[in-house]
């Protein structure tokens, strides 16, 4: 029985630190971004709760790419925190090519909401992809 658990403690470790890599990430993206996600979600705005959702998911995957492929957890660290650089740079990218995005996400326009979180996961599947190395 041993033999079968013998990877608990890593398993743990990097878990416990992915979980709080993805709180941090979710903490500094609704700081950032102009709209107040987790408000706007809890009055029923469907725009703001996809496109918070494609940035979470698109922080999610190369998350778990790094902690696939990284050699410690300090390591996995650095790539996560590349990771939710690359995710910030991707917002900013999507409401510059969308004038007034953050204003819409907040009006509830699914639109706005769907190009951002579209934009958040097109990102991390590349960013994910790379971190293969």
């Amino acid at each position: 029985m041993n033999g079968y658990v013998s990877g608990l403690p890593a398993f743990l470790a990097y878990f416990g630190t992915g979980v709080a890599l993805l709180v941090v990430f979710a903490t500094i993206y609704s700081l950032i971004t102009p709209h107040k996600e987790l408000k706007l979600i809890r009055d029923g705005n469907s725009a703001a709760a996809t496109a918070y959702m494609g940035a979470l998911l698109g922080f999610s995957m190369p998350l778990a790419s790094a902690a696939a492929n990284s050699v410690s957890l300090v390591d996995f660290a650095i790539w996560a925190l590349i990771g939710a650089v690359i995710q910030l740079i991707a917002f900013f990218i999507a409401s510059l090519s969308q004038k007034g995005l953050s204003d819409r996400i907040t009006g509830g326009e699914m639109g706005a909401g769907v190009w951002a979180g579209g934009i958040a996961l097109i990102t991390g599947m590349l960013n994910a992809a790379c971190m293969t190395y």
